[in-house]
């Protein structure tokens, strides 16, 4: 189940991310206006299948890698419109830890399973591309044979073809601007951009791109478009005798089931040697958005933390958290303001409660935290959740002047810790547009500064308002935790 996955990267709290570019269904975000005709949904996935086209399994190279970025695959005649433009500026949650083509493959299983479709599989993983891919997304005006090898070359076999454009063409249609010679001009100010759909519902997944071509009532353009040679999906759902196509409109549950396994195939075909993540799962309870500070003798701990499949704002939730004298510790979470949020559709909810400056004894400090909700433990079968305070940002850090920017930021290193590598971290893109992290390492202190009997000081002058993380290496693993801009500490002493 993909969703709750999605819903846990980039559908949080205060609703940010790639879905508010997906939801509603019928939203078009080039032209926010109901009645365009077009919908972000149907160009996610037709992103995601462009991209994914570029497979051939007999050599390992193409697939699902974000290469549809390039301006030079939106230029091929394969890759007409502006969809790809659009979507793939908006990869807003493509980040250090979500890749630019998990984050297309995230929005197109999104539009499936929020506007009706059954859910996803989902998996991560996926590796951004340094460059385009050779062309392979099938034409329209494409013979039958060679759209059965292009599907065959993807991976897909004849049958699967059938079935994954019955899938896709659950959602979206033809424009009139791109393709003049297969729909007309529609002159409907209900829409504008003149789209002929596949099936009457073009912005909701059921069975009527095929209970519709079977009973020939069908206005696919694509099937009754004004160019007969363009005409690929008559062809296309013709092939086998309309045999798929008929088992699709006698059941929406085959339909829905095919198109879920399909989906997840389409989306998982990656370039060879790419390993993806195992199916991933909502956690029942989940920390989030944590930051733990070092305050002189005390730490200061912030974060969300959100319960799984409940809107209920009135649970006892409660944090239990060990620390390095061996003692165990309790505090309990208040709900946030912004409470619930919900995912595929308000399908699944979940109820969001924090710590805001969360203030305990900072040389003691935290080791493991379990949680009580309404007194049934979550503690991941016994796991618990881990917390690092062997690095942190200090408070003491300080802003000399503001402008030019000159600053000193101070990390706390918890004394024993001995680690090879202190650094800073900062999250940009490279020049294809992937997301990367620029380090910066910091010299260790001379003459090291105790912070409190438990922490003592590394210290490095800024002279930018980036905002930066603090990374360091420890017995050969690499741990990241938060820090902040410059813009925003305190004065120096004077």
């Amino acid at each position: 189940m993909f969703i709750p996955f999605f819903f846990i990267l980039l559908y949080n709290r205060d609703r940010v991310g790639i879905s508010a570019f997906i939801a509603p269904c019928d939203f078009f975000f080039p032209d926010a206006n109901a009645g365009s005709g077009r919908s972000d949904a149907a160009d996610w996935i037709r992103t995601a299948y462009h991209d994914m086209a570029t497979h051939n399994v007999n050599d390992g190279t193409g697939g699902l890698d974000a290469s549809i970025r390039f301006a030079e695959e939106q230029s091929r005649p394969e890759n007409i419109g502006d969809g790809f433009i659009n979507n793939t500026i908006n990869v807003l949650g493509a980040n250090r830890y979500v890749s630019i083509a998990d984050t297309i493959a995230l929005a197109a299983v999104m539009a499936f399973e929020n506007c009706g479709g059954p859910e996803i599989s989902y998996r991560g993983g996926r590796v951004d591309a340094d460059g385009p891919n050779t062309p392979g997304v099938p034409e329209p005006q494409d013979s039958l044979d060679s759209h059965i090898a292009a599907f065959a070359r993807q991976g897909f076999t004849q049958t699967e073809m059938i079935s994954l454009v019955a899938c896709g063409h659950s959602f979206g249609g033809v424009q009139h601007s791109l393709f003049p010679d297969v729909v007309p001009d529609l002159n409907d100010t209900t829409n504008r951009l003149s789209v002929q759909h596949f099936d009457s519902t073009f912005v909701t997944f059921d069975n009527k791109v095929a209970s519709e071509y079977i009973a020939g009532t069908t206005g696919n353009p694509l099937v009754v478009g004004l160019n007969d040679t363009k005409n690929s999906d008559k062809r296309i759902f013709g092939s086998d005798g309309n045999a798929t196509m008929l088992s699709f409109a006698n059941s929406p549950e085959l339909f829905a089931s095919t198109c879920a396994s399909l989906i997840a195939r389409m989306v998982d075909t990656v370039p060879r040697g790419v390993e993806l993540t195992e199916i991933i799962t909502p956690l029942p309870f989940k920390p989030a958005n944590l930051q733990l500070i070092l305050d002189g003798d005390n730490m200061v701990f912030t974060g969300d933390f959100r319960v799984w499949n409940t809107t209920d704002t009135s649970l006892v939730v409660m944090m239990l958290y060990d620390d390095h004298a061996g003692a165990t510790h309790n505090t309990t979470l208040a709900p946030r303001r912004l409470g619930t949020s919900f995912a595929i559709n308000a399908r699944y909810g979940a109820a969001w409660y924090g710590l805001d400056s969360f203030t305990f004894d900072g040389v003691a400090g935290i080791k493991n935290m379990r949680f009580s909700v309404n007194g049934k433990l979550e503690d991941q079968d016994g796991i618990g959740f881990a917390v690092q305070d062997s690095v942190l940002f200090s408070q003491s850090s300080c802003l000399f002047s503001p402008h030019p920017v000159s600053a000193r930021i101070d990390i706390a290193v918890r004394n024993g810790v001995n680690p090879s590598r202190i650094y800073l971290e900062h999250a940009t893109t490279d020049s294809t547009g992937r997301p990367t992290v620029i380090e910066t390492d910091i010299a260790p202190p001379t003459q090291p500064i105790a912070a409190n009997s438990a922490y003592s000081i590394w210290s490095h002058n800024l002279t930018d308002n980036l905002f930066y993380t603090i990374g360091a290496e420890i017995n050969g693993a690499k741990i990241s935790t938060w820090a902040n801009n410059a813009g925003i500490f305190h004065s120096c002493p004077t």
